[in-house]
């Protein structure tokens, strides 16, 4: 019935000629149980609402509306097991979907298909009263309790979300640490996006290597690949490019397979966090294959063509995959709360903002870490945190109990089929341990689509080998 006569409404209006000029404002008309969400024209853009002060959520369920910022391991922890009875969930993201990032270097090289590591959020069991933004969070007052957002599809649309609870899980940036040259020169492999601009660089070497009028020099640094930071994404992005290298480039281009080079460059030792016996046995292994160099150094800048080592000599080279460490992003900067000196959002043991009086805004994964009891910032840690998160929140006293992790261990792919596993109970490599790996990423894959095509993604390749088409 209100339906109908809103409708009504809005078609005297149309009629009499006054909206014209597509631009968003948004209206909420409420029924006894229902809220029903418009988006109206304008007079030449202008409204009697400020746009850059609508509210872009309305609720009449009684239930408390808890706003989640992004959609890494955290934030997907907690939008998956909230409970929906007790809170309407909006979540405000740059991307609309899960990633899962322990598999995303096998994508760099066409072992999985991109789309068999992502799940969109909206997959999540969205309800009516449920929402999802694809925009940036740019500032937050606690006073208000209200975020501001601009979306990312149109960069002039900006909107507040008031919201009863908040949780910041935008995640990090790959820390740069200033040198010269990394933003402009360099891939990072934090997103699909960026595992894409990877495998389209490396394929684009090989092919450009292959064209009359490129010299043997040129060809030489088109395929020579650098990787700095010998953490796990800099040592598996390593193992799956040394794989490429090995089962297919061997056979699509043969006649520059020996002209393929991999430097990893660490200034400490590769795989720091795991059991120094797995560690040497990693090294060891690298070390053995050949035009695969471990690199003990630092980069001082890196330009379109080479890097710059700390001695001052150079690395010609014809792709640059930098991933050492992290580093706040833009929003989490601009929040005025204590802070760590990486820039990490400091909490309490409950998740809790500190400074917060409310006690209504939580941090959790690797934009935030708990002030007595810091964290590595590793997926493992940010999904047990949104787990527990979620759990306390369905709590009337969410202080009830403090945020307690115990590693469940580490995984790690070192390339030909032999992985390393660090575990409480268990220390090994090889072979089994990459059946682990597998199996282990395989179970932890966030729904049974993704269980069903990454399989079928490992079984096409084993067999016919890794996709090299080129698209942008």
């Amino acid at each position: 019935m209100a339906t109908n006569i809103f409708q009504r409404k809005l078609s005297q209006i149309g009629r009499s000629g006054r909206l014209r000029n597509i631009y968003t404002s948004t209206f909420c008309l409420r029924s006894r149980q229902n809220i029903i969400v418009v988006n109206m024209k304008t007079v030449q853009g202008q409204s009697s609402h400020d746009n850059s002060q609508v509210r872009a959520y309305c609720s009449s369920t009684g239930r408390q509306k808890l706003v989640i910022l992004g959609s890494g391991w955290g934030s997907y922890a907690v939008l998956k097991s909230i409970d929906k009875k007790k809170f309407d969930v909006v979540v405000v993201s740059p991307r609309n979907h899960f990633l899962f990032t322990p598999l995303l270097a096998s994508t760099t090289v066409g072992t999985l298909e991109f789309r068999s590591i992502i799940e969109p959020v909206r997959n999540t069991g969205f309800r009516q009263t449920d929402h999802f933004h694809l925009s940036y969070a740019r500032s937050l007052d606690m006073e208000k309790k209200q975020i501001t957002c601009e979306s990312v599809l149109k960069s002039d649309l900006t909107y507040n979300l008031d919201y009863d609870k908040l949780v910041i899980g935008v995640g990090a940036l790959s820390n740069t640490f200033n040198i010269p040259g990394v933003i402009e020169n360099s891939f990072f492999l934090k997103e699909v996006a960026d595992a894409r601009k990877i495998r389209n660089q490396i394929l684009s070497n090989f092919e450009l290597s292959t064209q009359p009028g490129v010299n043997y020099e040129e060809a030489k640094r088109l395929l020579h690949f650098v990787i700095v930071g010998g953490g796990p994404t800099g040592v598996e992005f390593g193992a799956e490019l040394y794989d490429f290298v090995e089962q297919d480039v061997s056979r699509l281009y043969k006649q520059k397979q020996y002209e393929v080079r991999v430097t990893l460059i660490e200034s400490n030792q590769i795989l720091g966090a795991f059991d120094e016996r797995l560690r040497k046995y990693a090294e060891k292994k690298i070390r053995e294959r050949n035009r695969f160099t471990l690199l003990q150094s630092s980069v001082t800048e890196v330009k379109s063509d080479r890097v710059v080592l700390t001695d001052g000599s150079t690395l010609p080279c014809g792709l640059v995959v930098w991933s050492t460490g992290v580093a706040p992003r833009p929003f989490v900067k601009s929040l005025d709360v204590p802070k760590n000196k990486q820039g990490q959002i400091l909490t309490d043991e409950y998740l809790n903002v500190l400074g917060d009086s409310t006690r209504s805004v939580f941090a959790l994964g690797d934009c935030a870490d708990i002030e007595t009891m810091p964290l590595p910032c590793t997926a493992q840690v940010a999904e047990r945190e949104g787990r527990y998160l979620s759990a306390q929140l369905a709590k009337a006293d969410p202080t009830t109990e403090p945020f307690k992790f115990q590693s469940m261990g580490m995984l790690a792919y070192i390339g030909r089929y032999q992985a390393l596993t660090d575990v409480p109970q268990v220390k090994m490599q090889g072979f089994t341990s990459w059946l682990l790996w597998r199996s282990a990423y395989l179970t932890r894959l966030g729904s049974w689509r993704l269980r069903m095509q990454v399989p079928l993604d490992w079984l096409k390749t084993i067999l016919y080998g890794r996709d090299v088409s080129r698209f942008e």
